[in-house]
């Protein structure tokens, strides 16, 4: 059988390590193992979370802020000294004294303070980074599907190509039993003159030819199995596989559904809409309440205690670095609504591949099923006039290799007709092999 033109195709699935499961594996239990099990989805799953920790984050801003200070001070400044002996309700006529003013004696306190500080307008940057947040955090989530999906397409891609190495060993193996009948066949006519030891050498060589590509595809089987364990997160994949090869039923047509890429380039174009209302937000006033207590002690009983309540408005009339970060948030913003539109025609383009994709496959599978069955009748008639002595060896090696090319074709067409499924499932949105999230 011509298995190098197999090859590009198998070798795709090589590399990994895997699972040790003897029970047969359905194509929808991969795809379910390999959400559960992956690293890389995993990984994924890591990153949804860090982004809906942010969200509340951002959700928080608006929460008043408390901040506790302790603190403990000697000193002979004379500025401080005279503060901290205010700060303790302990400060006496003497204490106006010039020479004590200026050249004061070692002061020591102890103390702390409470305040409480809350936003009471900021331009709408809490606000819109709060909104950023819930946008990117469902962004991510949505982009979390779409990796789930994408690494079901790979699975389908990784189980159907091992049962095509499979299913190439299992006609080596037939082509090898029927080169070793015909080994036996010639090998009687040589021995009473009927034919020639050239007929019987040329298969032999066929024999060596037949070993030689068993062993290939002995290797690409375990590689294959080996890839299939990678996505599915364990080892190289030892049990039989339950799904068939051929499609059940034919694909139906079916429009765009959920796409997680396309919801999630919508939902960052969102975000960095509201990133670049934040921004502009960093040049407008913000107001603030600041409620706070301090207290400083001499010693226990010697102390000073107070309270504070202020509203400020602060704002930065002109500030360089925030100017600029407002620009690059506008640009960033034109930048995702152009992405969201791009990957939107991005989508419609591999929807409509794929829908070809799958005419053709079809189209290929039916005319390798015409071929094989033709090559299979040219291959009996030969074979029958051979043995009759009226047709070379030549002849029947030739229909063989037909017979080889044919399946070749039928393993061919049928994994392309899987995958090119698969792939208009993936470019629709639909669930890949039926299996849902």
């Amino acid at each position: 059988m011509n298995i190098k033109k197999l090859q590009p195709m198998l070798l795709l699935l090589a590399a990994g390590a895997g699972l040790g499961a003897q029970e047969p594996l359905t194509v929808s239990g991969a795809i379910r193992k390999a959400w559960t099990d992956q690293a890389g989805l995993r990984a994924g799953q890591a990153m949804v979370e860090s982004r809906q920790a942010e969200a509340e984050g951002y959700r928080d801003l608006w929460w008043p802020t408390l901040t506790l200070n302790a603190q403990a001070v000697r000193t002979d400044e004379p500025m401080m000294a005279f503060g901290i002996k205010l700060n303790q309700a302990r400060i006496g006529a003497a204490d106006f004294n010039p020479l004590s003013l200026n050249h004061p004696d070692p002061v020591g306190a102890y103390g702390g303070s409470a305040v409480l500080q809350q936003p009471l307008y900021t331009g709408g940057r809490i606000t819109a980074a709060r909104r950023a947040g819930e946008y990117l955090f469902h962004a991510e989530q949505a982009s979390q599907e779409r990796r789930k999906q994408e690494t079901a397409q790979m699975v389908v891609q990784a189980y159907f190509g091992t049962q095509v190495a499979e299913q190439a060993l299992k006609w080596v193996d037939d082509t090898r039993q029927w080169i070793q009948g015909m080994e036996d066949f010639v090998g009687a006519r040589v021995k009473q003159g009927l034919m020639l030891e050239s007929e019987l050498q040329r298969l032999k060589a066929a024999h060596a030819q037949a070993d030689a590509q068993k062993a290939e595809v002995v290797k690409q089987v375990r590689s294959a199995r080996s890839g299939l364990g990678l996505l599915t997160g364990s080892g190289p994949v030892e049990g039989p596989l339950a799904t068939p090869l051929e499609p059940a039923t034919p694909v139906a047509s079916q429009g765009t559904a959920f796409r997680g890429d396309l919801v999630a380039a919508d939902l960052q174009a969102k975000a960095a809409k509201e990133g670049a209302q934040a921004a502009k937000g960093n040049l407008l006033p913000e107001v603030g309440l600041e409620v706070g207590a301090g207290t400083l002690h001499h010693s226990w009983s010697e102390k000073g205690n107070w309270t504070w309540a202020a509203v400020g408005v602060k704002w930065k009339v002109f500030s360089g670095p925030d100017v600029a970060k407002a620009k690059a948030a506008r640009a960033q913003e034109r930048a995702a609504t152009d992405m969201r539109t791009f990957k939107q025609q991005q989508a419609e383009h591999e929807v409509r591949v794929a829908r070809e994709g799958v005419i053709a496959a079809e189209a290929r599978y039916a005319a390798a099923k015409e071929s094989l069955a033709a090559a299979e009748e040219s291959k009996r008639l030969r074979e029958a006039r051979h043995r009759e002595g009226l047709a070379p060896l030549i002849e029947v090696l030739d229909a063989e290799a037909a017979v080889q090319g044919a399946h070749t074709l039928i393993l061919q067409s049928l994994f392309e007709l899987r995958v090119s499924r698969a792939g208009l499932d993936l470019a629709t949105g639909n669930p890949i092999e039926g299996v849902n999230p």
